[in-house]
């Protein structure tokens, strides 16, 4: 436990929940569930016993290290790491590790998003634990995918290689074949009857050192960049931050490293079930909210006439009353409210704009 290491990235927007979610305070700082702990305390709260607080890191926007401050009040201060500028999970994932190679060069290391939801945690802790047993032993990277349950759209796929297991005692654990783009309904409904097709959660286990070779093999730049601002003297260290970060090629670690890795045989993926969600939007929320008989999931002093199919978000409100409403969206947060139907809920990022 003592190598164990969680990164949290944190720096998202989430203009797809306006107006519970704003650029000023996004989802991943929200009590969204109504469960009395927001969206990156509960990414901390299902971690407990596979590290110590001390080695936890959160990868943030920089205008959002204060936030995380105050919701993660036993977080190291350092540990904050401030983006001056969003460069997709890559340069986000290369500067942690950077980082964390700094203070343990033996790190075992977790990547995960804030804004996920697990709603069987101490599976997630086994599975956890398992991969990182197995990145310990093993120059190997483990994505964590998620068992699917329907022909989803919404998310990339992994498609496992059943015949390459890896030798050892995490038998659960199978070599990657080759990651998948979002499909279409045909092409997901195919991969749900395939069997060896999994959901990418965006959850990486690996070793410090690992990671770190990769990236210097599949993005050279990036890996001197990281030197550049890492290696210098600690007097420099934000201005180099603020000079060659916004400078960093804008990519995803799937495309950076997880999809090359794969073609070399070194991504493994452990098979999961605990209860994920991405949580990025609407559906996904009242996916995940307790319905009453029509079907309708709320937080908040909320009373519902004749209504069904909704998801209702007014936790600042006194008092909501709906009446009569079918397959709708409605919030309020600060004086802004959003009544949207379900089937537009698309559109949420084309009306916070106007």
């Amino acid at each position: 436990m003592r190598n164990n290491h969680i990164v949290i990235m944190a720096g998202g927007v989430g203009s797809r929940f306006w107006p519970l979610s704003t650029p000023e305070y996004p989802k991943q700082f929200i009590d969204i569930l109504g469960c009395g702990r927001t969206l990156i305390q509960l990414t901390v709260d299902r971690f407990k016993g596979i590290c110590p607080m001390s080695n936890f890191w959160v990868v943030t926007n920089v205008k959002y290290v204060d936030i995380v401050k105050k919701q993660l009040p036993d977080l190291p201060a350092e540990h904050i790491l401030a983006e001056p500028a969003a460069r997709n999970t890559a340069p986000c994932i290369a500067w942690a590790c950077w980082s964390i190679r700094q203070e343990d060069p033996a790190a075992n290391v977790v990547v995960t998003p804030a804004d996920a939801v697990v709603m069987n945690p101490e599976e997630f802790r086994r599975v956890i634990a398992n991969a990182l047993s197995f990145t310990y032993k093993y120059n190997a990277i483990v994505t964590i995918g998620i068992k699917p349950s329907r022909p989803e759209t919404g998310y990339g796929y992994i498609e496992v290689d059943t015949q390459a297991i890896k030798q050892s005692s995490v038998q659960e654990i199978n070599e990657v074949k080759a990651f998948k783009e979002k499909p279409d309904h045909d092409t997901a409904e195919k991969y749900l009857k395939a069997g060896n097709y999994l959901w990418n959660a965006g959850i990486f286990v690996w070793n410090v050192e690992t990671i770190t070779e990769c990236i210097k093999k599949y993005k050279p730049v990036i890996a001197d960049q990281m030197d550049e601002i890492v290696n210098g003297q600690p007097s420099t260290v934000n201005s180099k931050l603020n000079e060659v970060f916004p400078n960093c090629e804008k990519i995803s670690i799937d495309f950076a490293v997880m999809e090359p890795g794969a073609a070399d045989g070194l991504v493994y993926t452990h098979p999961a079930d605990f209860g994920w969600s991405d949580l990025g939007n609407w559906a996904s929320l009242h996916d995940k909210l307790q319905k009453d008989e029509s079907n309708n999931g709320a937080v908040g002093n909320i009373k519902l006439y004749e209504c069904s199919n909704c998801v209702v978000h007014a936790e600042d409100a006194r008092k909501v009353v709906l009446q009569g409403l079918d397959g709708y969206i409605v919030s309020e947060k600060k004086g802004q409210i959003l009544v949207c139907r379900r089937s537009e809920e698309q559109r949420i990022r084309e009306f916070s704009v106007e």
